[in-house]
């Protein structure tokens, strides 16, 4: 591991970013948004990278803003002090964007949630496709007990990933809640012991990574453009991004591969 406070590694075509702040239970400070959003940026742009894991190192996912640092610094209780203070306070989309809210990665992006995912951090996790817990993880929403808003997505987000009642009772009490639940309302993929967690993502993320890009990219797109469009208007953008994946040569390779009982060889055109 790095002594980045984002550590960023590429095993084929999976990216691997670790928050790394252990002491911080991987708190979100200025710094770590910068390098974060960084990271995105270079896992959107790299074409060899074709999904992502971001995980945590230590006992905890994250647990959100680093509140010491961060939350003086948005209400202007203290002045930047240093080039990621004066970057997090020049750039008011920089937050949303390490966290996911508004920036799209264009690319399967995999939570492999390895303790605590508390505020922010779950916020994280919901920016994610898809998601694997250590069976000790815990997750919450706590904004409202320190009489905050949770502003990274979660009022828009979670309502659409569980069950109403269920995220209105994660927002409005602010409970910390297992790892199992969370399964069960439907926030998870998986829940696995915590030394398999990143084993399982690995897992994953080489399945997908495995598949035609463009193909898999494409249907990440079009599921989540579909969100809250009607169903008419969902269909016909549907055709809209479907249509190029048959014009590409991986759509030639994948049955031809088929048919010859070999593994395809697919390169992303």
């Amino acid at each position: 591991m790095s002594n980045e406070v984002v550590n960023f590694e590429q095993k084929g075509h999976v990216a691997i970013l670790t928050l790394n702040r252990p002491e911080a239970r991987n708190a979100m400070n200025p710094e770590v948004l910068v390098r974060l959003a960084d990271a995105w940026q270079r896992v959107r742009d790299d074409d060899s990278i074709r999904v992502a894991i971001i995980t945590g190192n230590g006992p905890a996912f994250c647990a959100g803003m680093d509140l010491g640092s961060m939350i003086p610094l948005i209400t202007g209780a203290r002045p930047p002090q240093d080039e990621w203070d004066k970057a997090v306070a020049s750039d008011n989309s920089l937050g949303y964007r390490a966290t996911l809210r508004n920036f799209d990665t264009r690319k399967p992006v995999i939570a492999a949630i390895n303790g605590f995912a508390i505020a922010g951090g779950m916020e994280l996790v919901m920016g994610c496709d898809l998601r694997i817990a250590a069976d000790t993880a815990k997750f919450g929403l706590q904004e409202v007990k320190w009489a905050i808003f949770p502003g990274g997505g979660s009022t828009v987000r979670l309502p659409n990933q569980i069950p109403y009642a269920r995220a209105m009772e994660v927002l409005l009490t602010g409970d910390q809640f297992a790892a199992q639940s969370m399964l069960e309302y439907g926030f998870l993929n998986y829940v696995v012991p915590e030394n398999e967690v990143l084993d399982k993502a690995l897992e994953m993320a080489e399945k997908i990574a495995a598949n035609g890009p463009v193909a898999v990219c494409a249907v990440r797109r079009s599921v989540r453009e579909a969100i809250g469009v009607s169903e008419s208007q969902a269909l016909v953008r549907e055709g809209e991004l479907s249509a190029p994946v048959y014009a590409t040569e991986d759509a030639v390779e994948g049955p031809r591969a088929f048919m010859e009982k070999r593994q395809p060889v697919f390169k992303g055109r």
